[in-house]
């Protein structure tokens, strides 16, 4: 699955199928906030979520930013991945 991150619209976005699945964030003071996950039903079950979650959260650590999973999904993922805990604000 590609993964495509823009900075500037501050998303990761996948499409697959024909259909585009995304990640929202917003950025400030090197706080990522993770505010909304979205992935049509035509590609729902996928692990298609977790991939976008999982590639936000890699970006992070990369930047040495800290994480706020304001959106049900990424807390969600946080809790069962306790490998990410350490980003957690």
């Amino acid at each position: 699955m590609d993964v495509r991150h823009d900075k500037e619209a501050q998303e990761f976005d996948a499409e697959i199928e024909g259909h585009r699945a995304e990640l929202q964030y917003r950025l400030s003071d090197g706080v990522m906030t993770i505010v909304h996950t979205g992935v049509p039903e035509e590609i729902g079950g996928r692990g298609v979520a977790a991939e976008l979650t999982r590639v936000a959260l890699e970006t992070a650590r990369a930047n040495g930013w800290k994480v706020v999973p304001a959106c049900a999904y990424a807390e969600a993922f946080m809790r069962r991945h306790r490998e990410y805990a350490d980003l957690l604000r």
